[in-house]
C-alpha cells in the first residue's frame, strides 16, 4: 500500500471446470473498482486487484495466499469456495489479514466468528432451508441429495440435513462426485432407483449438468435444486434444453430487475468496463462484494490499517448498497441473509 495506492489480493478459479465463476466473480468487481478508480479511488488511493489463479484447488489457493500477503496486499478478498477458502484460511489468520466477500456460504467461515473474515452473502444453511422448504411446501418431500465430495458439498450437505430434522423428515438418497470432475454414474444410479421427487443438488455447474442430463436419460425426472455456488448462467448454457425448470436459489438480487438500484448501477458498469451486456448472478456478486469492501475503506479514513478497518467495518449497520443490505458487528461478520429462489426458463433465461 502507498500513499495513492492499495494492492488487494484474489485467488480463485480462472481455469479448470469452475473458471466460471472466478471469470465472473473478477469481472464483477472489476467493474466496480474501475468507476471507484477512475473517480479519484478511495480517499486519494487507487484499488488494484491482484488476482491469481488456483483452479479451484485448495492447494494452489494456500500457495497463492501466501504469495500474496508476502507480495504485500492490504486484504485478501472474492475468493471463490469453500475449499480454496478453509486451505487459506490459517494462512492470512495468522497474519491478520482482512478476509473479504468470498464467494462460499460454508458454516466453517462463519461459526466460530473469525475477526478477519467478513461474509457479504448468505449461507448455505439460508440457502439450503429456503430449498428444502419449496419442495416440502410443494409436498414433494422424498428429497435426495447429490453433493461434490469435499468441504463445499459436506457444507451444503449438512444444511440440507439440518433445514430436513427441522421439518421431521429424513434424507432418502444421497451420490457424490469428485471436485472438477464429471464421474456421476454412481450417484445416478443410487438416486435414480429410490425415485426422489426432489434432488437438493451442492456441486458446481458442469458436474450438475452432467447429473441432470445424465438422470433425465435414465427417465428419472425429480424437481433438481441447486444452490448459488453452482454458477447460474453456467449451468444453464451446459444443461441446454435438460436444465429447463432446474431451481437454484440465489443470494443477491435479479440481474435483470432494473428497479433494483445496485442491477441498474451494474449493469451500466459491467457493459462499460468488458463492452458487453453479459449479465449473471456471479459478477453481481462480486460487483455487491466490491462496493461494500470501498464502503468499508472509506469508512476507514486515510490512515489506512487492517485493524482500523476492522474496526470500521464492524460498525457497519444496514448499509445500502441500493436495494440490497449489509450490516455487520463485532460479534456478527455476516452480512446478509437474503435468499430467493429462481428457475431455469427456456432459452436459458430465468425467471424468479
Amino acid at each position: 500500500m502507498t500513499s495513492t495506492s492499495i494492492l488487494i489480493g484474489q485467488s480463485a478459479a480462472f481455469s479448470g471446470p469452475a473458471s466460471e465463476l472466478g471469470t465472473e466473480m473478477r469481472a464483477g468487481a472489476l467493474a466496480y473498482f474501475q468507476a471507484i478508480n477512475a473517480a479519484g479511488g478511495v480517499n486519494g488511493r487507487k484499488i488494484e486487484l491482484r488476482s491469481l489463479d488456483d483452479g479451484y484447488e485448495g492447494d494452489r489457493a494456500a500457495a497463492n495466499t501466501k504469495a500474496l500477503i508476502d507480495g504485500g496486499v492490504f486484504l485478501l478478498f472474492g475468493y471463490v469456495g469453500t475449499p480454496t477458502s478453509n486451505a487459506s484460511k490459517p494462512i492470512f489468520t495468522a497474519a491478520r489479514v482482512p478476509f473479504v466477500g468470498p464467494f462460499t456460504g460454508a458454516e466453517s467461515l462463519r461459526n466460530p466468528l473469525n475477526r478477519y473474515i467478513f461474509n457479504i452473502r448468505a449461507s448455505y444453511y439460508d440457502e439450503t432451508d429456503k430449498l428444502v422448504g419449496q419442495l416440502v411446501g410443494q409436498t414433494l418431500d422424498r428429497i435426495a441429495v447429490f453433493y461434490q465430495n469435499d468441504d463445499y458439498g459436506k457444507a451444503g450437505l449438512a444444511g440440507v440435513e439440518r433445514a430436513m430434522q427441522k421439518r421431521n423428515i429424513k434424507i432418502i438418497a444421497s451420490g457424490t462426485v469428485d471436485r472438477n470432475t464429471v464421474n456421476v454414474a454412481a450417484a445416478v444410479s443410487s438416486i435414480c432407483k429410490v425415485d426422489p421427487q426432489g434432488v437438493v443438488m451442492i456441486s458446481a455447474y458442469k458436474s450438475c449438468a452432467a447429473f441432470i442430463k445424465a438422470m433425465r436419460a435414465a427417465g428419472c425426472n425429480p424437481q433438481f435444486m441447486n444452490v448459488s455456488f453452482v454458477g447460474s448462467k453456467a449451468l444453464a448454457h451446459e444443461t441446454g434444453p435438460a436444465g429447463r425448470g432446474v431451481g437454484i436459489s440465489q443470494v443477491v438480487p435479479f440481474p435483470w430487475n432494473l428497479s433494483a438500484r445496485v442491477v441498474k448501477e451494474y449493469q451500466q458498469l459491467l457493459e462499460a468496463s468488458t463492452g458487453k451486456q453479459n449479465y449473471s448472478f456471479t459478477s453481481l456478486e462480486g460487483f455487491i462484494a466490491a462496493k461494500v469492501l470501498v464502503e468499508g475503506l472509506r469508512r476507514t479514513g486515510s490512515d489506512l490499517t487492517r485493524e482500523r478497518f476492522i474496526a470500521a467495518m464492524e460498525q457497519m449497520r444496514d448499509y445500502d448498497v441500493g436495494g440490497y443490505t449489509v450490516s455487520f458487528s463485532p460479534t456478527d461478520h455476516s452480512g446478509s441473509k437474503f435468499v430467493e429462489l429462481t428457475v431455469i426458463g427456456k432459452d436459458e433465461n430465468f425467471l424468479r
